[in-house]
């Protein structure tokens, strides 16, 4: 069944079980069930895009987001361990997962962290800076698709609420 198809199918049903809730129970708001249904949904459809996207070049999500956050650094493509997980929400043992596939690949490379001899950083190679170099390109158009079906005044709606939210669920 195309996706399409299945969403409005899935929204048809979010809609049925909202009606047997408000008949069960008409005390409750039951819509927000559905509205937060919602938003699951999107997160996972979304979700499943990002990772058949980085799964044509054998990649994870969270390798591209290490690639990613490299080449955003600027030059010379190189940030800490530390650094890394931090801008990436990742726990360090994820970070070191993810360093040891993208190094085993020649994509990133650990050197000794010119600010802290202790210490190690992690650089981006030539290869991994090509890499992403291209795929950044598809993964905004990847992007930009799946927001295409909101106007420009819409994804700015979207963006407010979508920050209101956050706020709210961070700062509860």
């Amino acid at each position: 069944m195309p996706e399409a198809d299945r969403a409005h199918r899935d929204a048809d049903r979010l809609d049925d079980l909202v009606g047997q809730w408000n008949a069960v129970r008409p005390d409750l708001d039951a819509g927000v069930m559905a509205e937060i249904a919602r938003v699951l949904q999107l997160a996972r459809l979304m979700g499943d895009r990002l990772s058949a996207k980085a799964a044509e070049h054998d990649l994870q999500v969270g390798e591209g987001d290490v690639l990613f956050t490299l080449f955003r650094a600027g030059p010379p493509h190189r940030l800490s361990p530390t650094q890394l997980a931090d801008s990436t929400l990742f726990t360090t043992g994820t970070m070191t997962n993810r360093l040891d596939k993208l190094e085993a690949r020649g994509l990133v490379c650990r050197i000794p962290n010119p600010q802290d001899r202790r210490g190690l950083a992690v650089e981006l190679t030539a290869a991994g800076h090509k890499l992403v170099d291209r795929l950044v390109d598809e993964h905004v158009a990847n992007e930009e698709q799946m927001m295409s079906a909101l106007s420009g005044r819409e994804r700015e709606q979207l963006d407010r609420l979508t920050r209101k939210l956050l706020a709210h669920l961070v700062g509860e």
